[in-house]
């Protein structure tokens, strides 16, 4: 469900049909995007939008229940990491409620995006930065 403006009409016009539980992905600029999903293709160049900048936009407009993330950023991405999950502190806090975090596999992270709405791709060169949110809703 949407809650605030966002500029960009293909994202905001994808959280404002997602339901509870649908998710919707957000990968860095190698992430392959299965055949049939909707690709929102953000990268500009090298580094822009870094995959932050987009979490922090679509997070913004989106009630996250829960996030998925490839186990292997806790060892080849500790700054992202880092970063991500504190934003998803902030947000929770924010959002008033618990935002379940669930570590997969890399290549179990690849197949859970076959069954998200889109992939949103942003122009981050470092390795896993990905992140898979499901919505919840605002009540």
């Amino acid at each position: 469900m949407k809650k605030g403006t966002l500029l960009h009409s293909e994202i905001s016009s994808l959280i404002s049909r997602l339901g509870h539980t649908d998710s919707l992905v957000i990968g860095d600029a190698g992430l392959p995007v299965p055949a049939g999903l909707q690709r929102i293709d953000l990268a500009l160049i090298k580094g822009i939008p870094s995959f932050m900048q987009v979490v922090q936009a679509v997070t913004e407009e989106m009630q996250v229940e829960r996030a998925v993330i490839a186990e292997e950023i806790k060892f080849h991405n500790p700054q992202i990491h880092s970063e991500l999950l504190a934003l998803l502190n902030v947000l929770q806090q924010h959002q008033g409620n618990t935002i379940a975090i669930q570590y997969v596999s890399h290549h179990q992270f690849k197949q859970q995006t076959q069954r998200s709405h889109a992939v949103i791709r942003s122009g981050e060169c470092s390795p896993y930065a990905n992140v898979i949110f499901y919505a919840g809703v605002i009540f």
